[in-house]
């Protein structure tokens, strides 16, 4: 079975999202393409961390990936969605690590700061990843879960 992976981008991610599209669509990968359509230079990277993130939150793809000018702003955006664990990667070490110990399922990646290539193996080091499902990376995710549960419920108060 193919990996289907949302991709997603605002108009500083806009060329990158697409010679991703590209590259990866010539590989086992189903693709959706979840915006921008065109190049609008006034769009907003919340609107599509929004849109992958709950398209992967609710199981339509396994994995995404937002490309925005930083990619920061777009891994700020997915994480405040239930169920997402997004992480800024530019370099394939981050990529590979955060699915193997912390489950990530969304890449962010900055298309002001890394270049097409680079990019690229960055994203095949996190699709060729799996979740190590090692104990500590369990007892990990399960604490970072209680975080969100806890957010969730209202009950997460700010440190005084």
């Amino acid at each position: 079975m193919s990996l289907t992976v949302a991709i997603a981008a605002d108009h500083g991610g806009y060329a990158m999202k697409e010679e991703l599209i590209a590259w990866l669509s010539k590989q086992d990968y189903i693709i959706s393409d979840r915006g921008a359509e065109k190049y609008i230079p006034d769009d907003d990277y919340p609107d599509y961390a929004r849109e992958i993130g709950r398209f992967v939150a609710a199981g339509r793809a396994e994995c995404g990936i937002i490309i925005c000018g930083s990619g920061v702003g777009a891994s700020v955006a997915a994480n405040k969605i239930p169920g997402i664990r997004a992480g800024l990667c530019h370099d394939t070490y981050s990529a590979h690590q955060g699915v193997e110990h912390d489950d990530t399922n969304i890449l962010c990646l900055g298309a002001r700061v890394i270049g097409l290539e680079l990019a690229k193996e960055v994203v095949a080091a996190f699709l060729m990843a799996s979740f190590s499902g090692e104990d500590r990376h369990c007892r990990r995710l399960k604490k970072v879960q209680a975080i969100e549960d806890e957010s969730l419920k209202g009950g997460g108060q700010p440190i005084q």
